[in-house]
């Protein structure tokens, strides 16, 4: 897919359609992460943000008690 780059406002962008934000899974406000290798070429890839760590620890708790037999038999 070929892209220009655009002036916009001060600075200069490539617009992303939005049937390239729906190929990549990415979404107005996502934060990504760019990197410049060697010969110029620019990857771009999205940050996946880590779900909070209440969520985290709520989660293993009920696997835990749903499971707490089957872990009993495998410890």
């Amino acid at each position: 897919m070929i892209k220009t780059i655009s002036k916009i406002g001060n600075s200069q962008g490539i617009i992303f359609d939005s049937a390239l934000l729906q190929l990549a899974r990415l979404k107005v406000g996502d934060e990504v992460n760019v990197e410049v290798h060697p010969g110029g070429t620019i990857t771009i890839s999205p940050i996946s943000a880590l779900p909070p760590k209440e969520e985290v620890t709520a989660l293993i708790k009920d696997t835990m008690k749903r499971y707490a037999k089957t872990m009993e038999k495998l410890a």
